[in-house]
């Protein structure tokens, strides 16, 4: 009998040998003691992703669904999600996101060799708080105006509104309070004092709906919309980082590939977010019976969409449990989400963790992390350490 519980540490150690089970022996599995179910092969977790219709967001898209008294994009269905998308996508084009480039690549390297003249080469020191989650807080800040001063208290915010367990409803409630008082608050001096920025354009911004009608956000609308961004646009970046560095650990040949020859950093990245990757599962609400693998799920059902086993099925890729950076995942990659809700920010992800994984192979090519080390938190949908040791090595 399998028993999946999403909070389980265990899950969390290592999620995949149970991802395994729930593929082969219950493709809709049901868990009656906390009301959800969950698809676990890729071929269905794409059919939810892009059936929005009978798997929908509105009520929340983590397993208590608490994000749903929220006006985020990621909980609206369509039509409005359609004009709500609108008002925000530009922020995200091809073109702002080349822009940005070059400030990740100078951060980056600012970052890594700040690190090698305070620690030098042998010293060992926690790779998550000194340099995966400073980069894309970084990288976030420039793309919404968020001052530096504030970024540490967003992230610390951004992981109580993800930790469960004890006091989970508290934390909840008090990061999402403290967090849209920052973003809020950011948008009200834009507002008044117009700068050329993303939230100035995004105040300026409207947009029509299906009937016609012209849509603007307000300040706190926009303080909404830049927590759901923030948190997005940070928090996978800082667990995907350490989840490739310790997945070129257990894989050497992959890294002395990618060592061998920077044109693969493209497919290593796709890659790492297949293998292991941040956001493990999304939820969703059945809003009629769904009939699968001999079981009908009821309308008005909690059900998760298991990115993770997806991504590790080998109905869908071959040796699915194996690290290869020259796997040809032909846009098959679901960890960006497919349909209405595919990720907006997928450029700017795919940026951060190239150069970041560029810059770190280039300069300290024998850098070493030590995976036995790291330590973990029982989070909501997203998956990754807390820390994780690492020496640089000698400077390239």
């Amino acid at each position: 009998m399998i028993s999946f519980n999403p909070y389980d540490p265990d899950y969390g150690r290592d999620p995949y040998p149970l991802y395994a089970r729930l593929r082969d022996e219950a493709p809709a599995y049901h868990n009656p003691e906390m009301s959800f179910w969950a698809l676990s092969r890729y071929d269905d977790v794409v059919m939810a992703h892009r059936d929005a219709a009978t798997f929908s967001s509105a009520n929340g898209v983590s397993l208590e669904g608490y994000e749903a008294a929220m006006p985020f994009l990621i909980v609206k269905d369509q039509p409005e999600h359609n004009w709500a998308k609108g008002l925000v996508v530009k922020m995200f084009a091809r073109n702002r996101m080349v822009a940005l480039d070059a400030f990740i690549r100078r951060r980056a390297i600012e970052l890594l060799e700040g690190l090698y003249a305070h620690y030098g080469p042998d010293a060992e020191f926690d790779f998550v708080s000194e340099f995966t989650v400073r980069l894309p807080l970084d990288v976030i800040g420039e793309l919404l105006g968020i001052p530096h001063a504030l970024q540490h208290d967003i992230h610390r915010l951004s992981n109580m509104i993800v930790m469960r367990g004890e006091g989970e409803d508290d934390a909840f409630a008090e990061g999402t309070a403290k967090i849209m008082e920052i973003y809020t608050e950011l948008a009200r001096d834009r507002r008044a004092r117009p700068r050329d920025d993303v939230i100035s354009m995004i105040i300026a911004e409207e947009v029509e709906d299906e009937h016609g009608v012209k849509h603007s956000m307000s300040d706190y609308e926009i303080g909404v919309r830049f927590m759901e961004m923030g948190f997005a646009g940070h928090e996978t970046v800082a667990k995907a980082i350490p989840n490739g560095a310790m997945a070129f650990h257990h894989f050497p040949a992959e890294r002395a590939k990618l060592a061998a020859d920077r044109s693969l950093l493209p497919g290593a990245v796709e890659e790492i977010l297949r293998f292991d990757p941040p956001s493990q599962l999304q939820g969703r609400t059945t809003t009629r019976d769904v009939e699968l693998h001999g079981v009908t799920i009821p309308a008005g059902e909690r059900v998760m969409l298991l990115t993770g086993s997806a991504t590790r099925d080998p109905r869908a890729f071959e040796d699915a449990d194996r690290f290869d950076i020259t796997r040809p995942l032909d846009n098959r990659s679901v960890f960006f989400g497919f349909g209405v809700h595919k990720c907006l920010g997928i450029h700017l992800a795919r940026q951060e963790l190239a150069i970041a994984f560029g810059e770190m192979t280039d300069r300290f090519p024998d850098y070493q992390v030590d995976p036995e080390r790291a330590t973990r938190l029982v989070l909501s949908n997203v998956r990754g350490v807390a820390s994780l040791p690492i020496r640089l090595g000698q400077h390239a």
